[in-house]
């Protein structure tokens, strides 16, 4: 992931795409029975990168409404929400891959 953003000229963008990817893959360990997990980084367009990571789990995630700040788990979908320009869900034939775009400091 490094490599790929630096090679584009997105170094600034590294500390972002890492803690997405932790809380991602975090999310699939820790929710789901998954024995594969794949993580990608994609460049669709020149106004964002996407992070994504996919597992063999149907389980669609949601963000919890009020996770309380005391707690140590359940603020992952909202840090991805807070760090992302958008994020989703989607549907594939062995499982899902959850993913969120980051635009780059640039193209803002």
């Amino acid at each position: 992931m490094r490599t790929a953003l630096d090679t584009w000229g997105l170094d600034h963008l590294t500390d972002a795409a890492a803690l997405i990817v932790t809380e991602l893959v975090s999310n699939s360990v820790n929710h789901t029975h998954t024995r594969t997990i794949q993580v990608t980084v994609s460049r669709p367009g020149k106004l964002f990168v996407r992070v994504a990571v996919a597992d063999d789990s149907k389980s669609i995630p949601t963000i919890r409404v009020q996770a309380d700040h005391h707690e140590e788990a359940g603020r992952g979908l909202a840090i991805i929400e807070a760090l992302t320009w958008r994020w989703g869900t989607d549907l594939l034939p062995a499982g899902k891959r959850v993913w969120g775009d980051i635009r780059s400091e640039v193209d803002r």
